[in-house]
């Protein structure tokens, strides 16, 4: 029983630090890509996920591609470097999802 306690607080600590490197600071600055022409003449949307490695400083240091179609994903991925967020004591990652609406020709944050 002691051993399954030690195990389950080791579980609860690694859970806690990976929760502690993500947060959801305040976006000072964002830019939304832009969305092709070309793309939206052919329906081509959905959602786009982005992670922004963020240094203290809130500026972007690195993103990665998490998900959605690659050609929209690269433009998402390359707005979110120019994005600024609130400084804070140490970098973070930051999760951005992007919905692309063919019908409606148009790019949002979720």
């Amino acid at each position: 029983m002691a051993k399954a306690i030690r195990i389950l607080a080791v579980v609860l600590a690694v859970c806690c630090i990976g929760l502690a490197e993500r947060s959801e600071r305040q976006v000072l600055r964002e830019q939304l890509p832009e969305y092709p022409l070309m793309l939206k003449k052919m329906g081509i949307g959905g959602t786009v996920r982005v992670s922004a490695l963020v240094a203290a400083d809130g500026t972007v240091k690195g993103t990665k591609i998490d998900g959605g179609n690659p050609m929209l994903a690269e433009l998402a991925s390359s707005a979110v470097k120019k994005w600024k967020y609130a400084a804070a004591p140490q970098q973070s990652s930051e999760s951005i999802e992007f919905s692309f609406d063919a019908k409606l020709a148009t790019v949002r944050v979720k």
